[in-house]
């Protein structure tokens, strides 16, 4: 079994917390349960000593995470997948993720997914945990993410995402009139019932923040700029449905009830209910090189799926904001 080291901060927000909880908050793209298997084989080291997963974290301690590779992650075969590529240099990989692509295997998609994309391209970052992917888009969404090329650089990436560094913005079509700018503060944990969904949680959810501004605004829709302060798992879905504003096109956790026809065309009405994904694309995305410690930002457009859904409803009707 390969073994990779990471070496993070608790974040002052996880005082009082177990250290199994607040190392998977830290990183959530493993399981609770494997996390507390690394504790308890001796993998995780908190100021330099090792932990049970019931010991109760301050904040601020120095981790270290002996990161174990397994069997079935190290069998995952690169692809010859096209990507677009944002930007590439020594240390990281920006890509530019298309529509209905998956980012990780997982079960029903062992194959055909950016990491088999990641390890054709580059070939070296099978020795890496999660083959240097730090962070993820939903299948269907679409727009910019970063991947680490070596271990100095995914830790890094790893702490500026834990410490809110990492600047990530979304574009989003979504349904309805939103009438001001907000903030949506309100935890997300896993649907009570549905377990491949995510829901507000004010008991068990983890700490989501999502800034919005609005863009745009027309007769049945908005069109919003989104700002992430946290990342949970469909976190921007779940905080517009939760706001009686779903992104256009979002199967799960999208619109519930039907739009009457006489309050925009029918041909309006058929593109938005009919599209094929929900209309949220990653547009910016800003960080700290690991390396050069330079600050750099890339900035892409909408995709011609959202800009021609966005033009058929601009021809309709606009409201001045």
């Amino acid at each position: 079994m390969k073994q990779e080291k990471l070496e993070l901060i608790i974040p002052k927000t996880s005082i009082g917390k177990r250290a199994d909880i607040a190392l998977h908050e830290l990183m959530s793209a493993y399981s609770r349960a494997k996390i507390q298997e690394w504790i308890k084989s001796g993998f995780v080291l908190l100021e330099g000593k090792k932990i049970s997963s019931r010991d109760i974290v301050m904040g601020g301690e120095k981790v270290i995470v002996k990161v174990q590779q397994d069997e079935k992650e190290l069998q995952f075969q690169p692809e010859n997948i096209p990507i677009k590529i944002a930007y590439e240099d020594e240390d990281l990989l920006v890509i530019n993720k298309d529509k209905n692509m998956v980012v990780h295997p997982a079960a029903g998609n062992w194959s055909g997914t950016l990491l088999n994309a990641i390890l054709f391209h580059i070939p070296e970052n099978k020795a890496l945990p999660r083959c240097g992917i730090v962070h993820r888009l939903d299948k269907d969404t679409t727009g910019l993410m970063v991947v680490a090329k070596d271990e100095i650089t995914q830790s890094s990436l790893i702490r500026q995402l834990q410490s809110k560094k990492v600047f990530r913005e979304y574009r989003a079509i979504v349904w309805g009139q939103v009438l001001v700018n907000k903030s949506i503060d309100l935890p997300i944990g896993r649907h009570p019932s549905i377990r491949t969904k995510m829901a507000i949680n004010k008991n068990n959810g983890k700490n989501a923040v999502t800034h919005y501004e609005v863009l745009e605004r027309f007769m049945m829709h908005s069109y919003l700029r989104c700002k992430l302060e946290t990342g949970r798992t469909h976190q921007i879905r779940v905080h517009m449905s939760h706001n009686t504003s779903p992104i256009v096109g979002d199967r799960t956790y999208g619109l519930k009830r039907i739009i009457p026809t006489k309050e925009i065309s029918l041909a309006l009405k058929e593109a938005a209910i009919n599209f094929p994904r929900q209309a949220l694309h990653s547009s910016s995305l800003g960080l700290i090189h690991p390396k050069t410690k330079k600050n750099m930002r890339w900035d892409i457009d909408l995709p011609e799926d959202m800009k021609n859904l966005l033009d058929l409803i601009r021809s309709e009707s606009s409201i001045s904001l």
